[in-house]
C-alpha cells in the first residue's frame, strides 16, 4: 500500500494526490465567493434577461452553501445575495427543491470540468486510482455541495454533467476490459468504483478532524483496485469471462454491426463476463 503524506487542509489532514484543491474543483464557484450583492441584481458582466438571472441566483445559492452551510440557503438569503426579490426564484425554479436541484447540476458540471481537464495516465490501472483520487478531492474541497449531490441520492443524477461524467468512468473500465485487466463486469465495476468514492468521502466528513486518518482513504481507494482489477491478464482470467469483457470493451468502436445487432450482442457479453 502506498505510503500516505500529509498536507492540512480545512477538512483536516489528507493524503498528496487527494486532498483538494485541484483548478478549478476548490471551493465556491466563481462568482459566488464574495459577499452579498445590492438589491439591483447587478453583476460585473452579467446583464438582463431570464438566463443570467436563473444562473446568478444558482451562483448565489452555491455561495452561500459552499460558505454558510445548507441551512442558509433559503429563499430570503438566496435572492439577497443574488440580487433579485424572493419572486424570481419560484419563476426560474418553482420551488426550493428546484433550485437545490440546479445546484446539484451545476457542481456536477463543474466536476466535470476537472475530469475533462485532467489528463489520463499511459496505464489504466492508474488512470482508475487518478479517477477516484479526482473524486475523492472534489469532494473534500467542497463538502456541503458534494453532501447535497451524493447524500441525497437522485438530485442532479438527470443532468447531462452527470451522465457524461458516468461516461468518462465507463471509458476508465473499458480502457481495463481492453487490455484484459478487468475482474468483473462493466456495470458492477462502475458500481464499485462509485461506491467507494463516495463512502470514502462522506466518511471522511462525518469523522472529527482530529479522528480523520489518511491511511482510511488510500486503504479504500486500494480495495476498490483490487476489487475491480486483475494482477495479471493472462494468469488471472483467461476464460470465457475475460474474453467477453475485453470484447465488450471495444464493442461500442465497431461499425460492421447495425444499432439493434450491437445492443444485442452487449447483453450477451455482459452476461458471459458475470
Amino acid at each position: 500500500m502506498p505510503r500516505s503524506t500529509r498536507r492540512e487542509t480545512p477538512s483536516g489532514p489528507v493524503p498528496e494526490g487527494v486532498s483538494g484543491g485541484r483548478e478549478g474543483i476548490s471551493g465556491a464557484p466563481e462568482g459566488a465567493s464574495g459577499g452579498r450583492v445590492g438589491t439591483s441584481g447587478a453583476r460585473e458582466g452579467i446583464s438582463g434577461g431570464r438566463e443570467p438571472t436563473r444562473r446568478r441566483v444558482i451562483e448565489a445559492a452555491a455561495g452561500l452553501l459552499a460558505r454558510e452551510g445548507r441551512e442558509a440557503v433559503t429563499t430570503r438569503a438566496v435572492a439577497a445575495a443574488a440580487g433579485v426579490q424572493p419572486p424570481a426564484i419560484y419563476r426560474h425554479f418553482d420551488d426550493m427543491d428546484g433550485l437545490l436541484d440546479a445546484v446539484a447540476e451545476h457542481g456536477y458540471a463543474r466536476f466535470l470540468e476537472a475530469k475533462q481537464a485532467s489528463p489520463a495516465p499511459d496505464d489504466p490501472v492508474e488512470d482508475l486510482r487518478a479517477g477516484w483520487d479526482l473524486a475523492v478531492e472534489f469532494g473534500l474541497a467542497n463538502p456541503a455541495l458534494y453532501a447535497m449531490m451524493y447524500g441525497e441520492p437522485r438530485r442532479g443524477t438527470d443532468s447531462a454533467a452527470f451522465r457524461t461524467g458516468m461516461e468518462i468512468l465507463l471509458g476508465r473500465i473499458r480502457r481495463l476490459a481492453a487490455v484484459g485487466r478487468l475482474r468483473v463486469a462493466e456495470p458492477l465495476a462502475a458500481a464499485l468504483v462509485h461506491a467507494t468514492a463516495r463512502g470514502a468521502v462522506l466518511t471522511w466528513l462525518s469523522l472529527p478532524e482530529d479522528g480523520r486518518d489518511p491511511a482510511l482513504l488510500t486503504a479504500m481507494r486500494e480495495a476498490m483496485v483490487t476489487a475491480v482489477t486483475t494482477e495479471s491478464p493472462a494468469v488471472q482470467d483467461p476464460g470465457p469471462a475475460g474474453a467477453a469483457r475485453a470484447l465488450r470493451a471495444v464493442l461500442p468502436q465497431q461499425t460492421a454491426l447495425s444499432e439493434a445487432e450491437q445492443h444485442l450482442l452487449g447483453e450477451w457479453l455482459d452476461r458471459l463476463s458475470r
